[in-house]
């Protein structure tokens, strides 16, 4: 070890928190030396009773009520302790809440009342029997009667006890996150109640849900720069997924109707409030059906994930968010035109150059009307979207995998939907024109070559595939992460994941 490694060890030893952690150690050799007990051997509980059963089925208790009938067996951790000569208050958490328990002389007797008070500390699990009954002061309780050290903390519940809000400390250590903050583990439960109802509207239409590689030969199904890695026994490159799209599609191809899939998604791209590059979506497919039929499905999801949170009127930080259907459906020329004042389809290339300039955005000098348009878009008018708005009529320039509008082959058959200025969902109907989409191909190959690294890649298979017919299809891709932060008020997609993307602690 070297000298610069063994000031950082002196240094974390001298913590108030290290020091905790340096008598609790010392407490746990004593435990096993003079009370020969080892927390750690324990291996298994019959807990019988969440702590709210005991809130759902004896509220009715008045002040100083005993029920002796009704033996709760539990367990939890340790949240706080307040000890009172012969009598002590413990709190007591699981996931379903908090319950106070009292441990005093007279229940439990001398030695195991003194063995409580000399070798339990907060943040330790215990395992409880006792009887439900409220005190004096009214806060339901359980006299405890029998008690079990199930496994013992050696480092302090964060901020002594207080709470925890150092967001760094919080998304690196999520588990200290969910101890000191109980809300937090109540956004997580309603993240898989809305994956949960996804799930139900979806196989309700009859949807498989299938599984496809996230290690591919080829990154494709949308523009963004994937992760690369090696696979050494095949001796090639292979890239995570960033879209399960063109897989998925290959199943219609090969004759089912009607799939979707969620999972990860990874793009090697930035970190911000609304971009994480380990991602949740779910992507559907549907054979014989449009675009059209993707806004009604996307609507019908949404809609029905708001009921499960509560309602549709939803707040998300300064506004509510209107869930009720119809949402609202405008293109993208007309939104540009409402927000910045210039329509696209009246002016020429060289006129949407100027304007472009003018305003500030980093254009090279050869794009057109529409893909300036687009660039217009996305700088003046996303952010304005609040209430969830179906975005239409997107360039066939910046949508190589959708079918072209037949009364106006500049556009394609796409939507996104957006809501709090963010882009929630994304869907085609689906090019299956083999010759049209080797074009398209084609062209972002030479955008590749030209130095875009989101441009998609040429995937031989997928155009094959396509020659072996693929039906009209309606495809949808919804973002799990951004539509939970909306529904669960959440400001950040790092208060939506788990254990979001961190850079390592130096």
């Amino acid at each position: 070890m070297d000298s610069d490694n063994v000031n950082n060890v002196n240094d974390e030893r001298t913590t108030p928190e290290m020091e905790i952690k340096r008598q609790r150690m010392e407490k746990l050799e004593r435990l096993r030396s003079e009370a020969r007990f080892d927390p750690y051997v324990i291996d298994r509980w019959d807990k019988k009773h969440k702590l709210s059963f005991v809130h759902e089925h004896f509220s009715h208790l008045g002040p100083d009520e005993l029920d002796k009938e009704a033996t709760i067996r539990t367990a939890g951790r340790v949240m706080s302790i307040r000890k009172h000569g012969k009598a002590s208050f413990v709190h007591l958490e699981d996931d379903s809440g908090r319950l106070q328990l009292y441990f005093s002389f007279d229940s439990l007797g001398e030695d195991k009342y003194e063995w409580f008070k000399k070798w339990v500390d907060t943040g330790d699990f215990l395992g409880i029997e006792g009887y439900p009954f409220r005190t004096k002061k009214g806060e339901l309780s359980l006299l405890v009667t029998e008690f079990k050290l199930l496994s013992k903390a050696l480092r302090p519940l964060p901020e002594k006890w207080h709470g925890l809000k150092d967001t760094e400390v919080r998304y690196r250590q999520r588990y200290l996150d969910m101890i000191a903050n109980p809300e937090v583990r109540e956004v997580f439960r309603k993240r898989a109640k809305i994956i949960k109802t996804f799930r139900e509207v979806l196989e309700s239409h009859g949807t498989l849900e299938v599984e496809t590689p996230i290690l591919s030969p080829i990154a494709g199904g949308a523009n963004a720069k994937p992760f690369i890695t090696y696979h050494n026994a095949l001796g090639i490159n292979l890239y995570l997924r960033i879209a399960t799209e063109l897989y998925l599609k290959r199943l219609i191809v090969g004759m089912y109707e009607r799939v979707y899939e969620i999972g990860k998604n990874f793009r090697n791209e930035g970190i911000d409030s609304m971009h994480n590059p380990e991602f949740t979506a779910m992507e559907v497919y549907w054979a014989y059906a449009n675009y059209e039929d993707m806004m009604n499905l996307t609507e019908e999801i949404i809609v029905a994930c708001a009921d499960a949170m509560g309602g549709r009127q939803l707040p998300y930080g300064e506004h509510i968010i209107n869930y009720e259907p119809p949402f609202r459906r405008a293109t993208m020329v007309d939104l540009v035109k409402e927000h910045c004042g210039i329509d696209f389809l009246s002016i020429t290339d060289e006129d949407a150059r100027r304007l472009a300039k003018e305003k500030g955005l980093d254009i090279k000098g050869n794009e057109s009307r529409l893909l300036i348009m687009t660039e217009f878009f996305d700088n003046f008018v996303e952010e304005k979207l609040i209430q969830p708005t179906f975005v239409l009529g997107y360039p066939v320039e910046i949508s190589p995998l959708a079918k072209r509008d037949p009364d106006n082959p500049d556009f394609t058959r796409r939507f996104e939907l957006f809501i709090c200025g963010a882009e929630v969902a994304n869907a085609f109907s689906e090019l299956n024109d083999p010759l049209d989409q080797r074009e398209r191909f084609l062209d972002q190959l030479k955008k590749k070559e030209a130095g875009d690294e989101e441009a998609h890649a040429f995937d031989e298979d997928f155009v094959t595939a396509l020659e072996h017919g693929l039906p009209p299809t309606g495809g949808l891709g919804i973002g799990i992460d951004r539509l939970t932060m909306f529904l669960t008020n959440s400001s950040s997609i790092r208060d939506v994941i788990l254990f979001p993307t961190m850079r390592p602690k130096e």
